[in-house]
């Protein structure tokens, strides 16, 4: 009920002021489990697609915006939860992993939509990156649901890191036809089959979203660009001083 009223308000609002584009909703089935797999271009990437869906779809957040204190805290969670998203908890052993991979199980068992994303966080240049094998197949592979791949268009232009108000734009959804890879099933142990099936996966929402492909991980990515973000701050500070020195010289 809260998921509705939620979809109502927030979902209408999206659809009324943005006035997304979708391609193929006729490969999401009706009823019956599936994994949408999309590209991550932009927080809002988790509001646009339940939004112009008829059905739910339960995607996973990071547990600390569940447990947050406060009265902004209870909002914060209570918005989450309304939205569809499950916590997960990242400090256990091996991370957010595990704790993805048994909250999609639950959710396909249970005969719904879940939504991931492979490529384990956001672009951080609008690229497509390398997919994780780890949640996205090893949930396809152990229940057995089918993949659709999901291609986001242009979220990341509506509010880029550092803009407060969002630019009114059209974002686009384009949803690919569901991907059988039952031919696997029990072999999520098998690392090169998870490799194999997160690549197929990942390949489909490349032709769908028209992104230059990169084969490294995104978290990887991110550390390259932020150490060169660093050693460009670095010099920046030694510059000024270097010229001084010139002058003195001089």
């Amino acid at each position: 009920m809260i998921y509705g009223a939620m979809k109502f308000s927030i979902g209408g609002s999206l659809k009324l002021a943005f006035r997304p584009w979708v391609e193929g909703l006729e490969n999401i089935p009706e009823q019956g489990p599936a994994i949408l797999a999309s590209n991550h271009l932009s927080f809002s990437d988790s509001f646009f697609l339940p939004a112009v869906l008829d059905r739910k779809v339960t995607f996973i957040a990071k547990s600390e915006y569940f447990t947050a204190p406060g009265v902004k805290g209870k909002l914060t969670a209570a918005f989450f939860k309304g939205v569809g998203q499950l916590p997960v908890d990242r400090s256990g052993a091996r991370g957010a992993g595990e704790a993805a991979i048994k909250a999609g199980i639950e959710v396909i068992e249970s005969g719904g939509l879940f939504g991931i994303y492979p490529e384990g966080t956001r672009s951080p240049d609008g690229r497509l990156y390398r997919g994780k094998p780890g949640g996205l197949a090893r949930v396809a592979l152990a229940t057995g649901a089918p993949v659709i791949p999901v291609a986001m268009i242009d979220t990341e232009k509506i509010q880029p890191p550092g803009q407060v108000m969002p630019k009114l734009m059209r974002p686009g959804i384009r949803i690919g036809k569901p991907l059988d890879f039952s031919r696997y099933h029990g072999m999520e142990g098998d690392r090169f089959i998870l490799r194999s099936v997160t690549d197929e996966v990942m390949y489909e929402i490349m032709k769908l979203s028209g992104q230059e492909y990169v084969d490294i991980y995104a978290t990887a990515a991110k550390r390259q660009l932020a150490d060169e973000a660093k050693r460009r701050a670095e010099a920046a500070k030694k510059a000024p001083s270097g010229v001084e020195a010139d002058r003195d010289d001089a």
